[in-house]
């Protein structure tokens, strides 16, 4: 882990998340202590330079010559500016596109104003075809997001007695009786990939870029949001010290009453709960709905978001689960440990006969459930 490289906000994670580690039987109390102190460190470094810089600000202030800093605060606002406008330029993208193609990066490096360490910078508009692409994945939307390198764990209160009313004089209170829970977040690798003519694979600049990224983007983003689905649903209805707990309510038959009886097992926590379901049992729904003649809202004003990995209540069996009530900002949680955005890799090779590239598209993350009665399966 190189902290020198996370930001202040994802130092003070990774100690509040120490804090949760140490509590394991089997935790490395001198390697979770030696992260602590070499973070404590690194932060008490920036804070001491953030000091420097401002007492220097200070110094040049009294020496009167604002004019300097004005022109030094022009300068390095002008390479800003100059290097967004060369990653827009189609120079770099032409040259951001053979780099995705063969991994070498000298050209584009070669054409920014400054050097750059680490992950070339992409064009603009491969960066928001990427941000559009988790924006368009409603749930993937409402989920929190982290960029915090490794794995990551999270705790949760599995059950704790409450506060007590205690009387001047008299005997302490019982000691609080607190269970925790870990969901250790473990990156895993989602892959698409596509073969694609001689012909697009030729393509230049802004057209192959925009091909690639929107085809590929979209569905690993996708496969994203069918992949917390199914762990929401492999939960059992009791949280463990590994895993939250998951209600489920069973109804033979779906009910006017069937999403508000789902709400009533969410935890109070769950303040902003969202319905997922396959487009198909909105139908159902909706059919008892008019059915009854009622003036009735079945899904209680709250959003319904459709997602084809969800069985459609027709087609469910007896045990499956048909529909999901939750709230997933609160409920889960992704870690993007190199970032949002997706990686590359090409094999000329292997299809060559057909005249055909094969393209593997990569995002490297980890996404769980992480509280506690956050959701509620619904089942047949």
């Amino acid at each position: 882990m190189n902290l020198k490289e996370m930001e202040s906000a994802a130092l003070e994670a990774r100690k509040a998340a120490i804090a949760t580690e140490c509590e394991s039987s089997d935790a490395d109390l001198d390697a979770l202590l030696e992260e602590v102190r070499a973070i404590n460190e690194e932060l008490e470094t920036r804070k001491a330079e953030e000091a420097q810089r401002a007492e220097l600000r200070d110094m040049v202030a009294d020496a009167n010559v604002g004019e300097t800093i004005e022109i030094i605060e022009t300068i390095e606002e002008k390479k800003t500016m100059e290097n967004m406008e060369i990653r827009n330029s189609k120079e770099y993208i032409d040259a951001f596109a053979e780099y995705i193609k063969t991994g070498k990066d000298a050209e584009c490096r070669a054409l920014l104003t400054e050097n750059v360490s680490g992950t070339v910078p992409v064009p603009e508009f491969v960066y928001d075809i990427v941000k559009t692409a988790w924006e368009e994945s409603d749930l993937l939307n409402l989920v929190t997001k982290l960029e915090v390198n490794g794995n990551y764990k999270v705790g949760f209160e599995i059950s704790a007695s409450g506060a007590v009313i205690h009387t001047e004089g008299t005997a302490a209170p019982s000691e609080e009786t607190l269970l925790l829970g870990v969901v250790n977040m473990v990156p895993e690798t989602l892959k698409k990939w596509l073969y694609v003519s001689s012909e697009v694979y030729d393509m230049r600049g802004e057209a192959f870029l925009r091909y690639i990224y929107r085809e590929i983007a979209h569905k690993i983003a996708e496969a994203a949001e069918d992949l917390l689905l199914a762990k929401i649903k492999a939960c059992g209805t009791v949280s463990t010290t590994t895993c939250v707990g998951v209600p489920a309510i069973t109804e033979s038959s779906i009910q006017l009453a069937t999403i508000a009886n789902a709400m009533a097992e969410l935890s109070a926590a769950a303040r902003k709960p969202v319905i997922v379901m396959n487009k198909k049992t909105l139908a159902a729904f909706k059919a008892v709905q008019y059915a009854a003649s009622a003036p009735v809202d079945p899904f209680e004003g709250l959003p319904v978001y459709f997602n084809d990995s969800m069985t459609a209540y027709q087609n469910a069996s007896t045990g499956n689960c048909y529909a999901i009530v939750g709230d997933f900002g609160e409920g889960a949680l992704a870690n993007f440990p190199n970032g949002e955005g997706v990686r590359f890799i090409f094999d000329e090779y292997s299809a060559a006969e057909r005249d055909l590239i094969k393209i593997v598209g990569r995002e490297y993350l980890a996404i769980e459930p992480v509280a506690p009665n956050a959701f509620v399966q619904i089942k047949k």
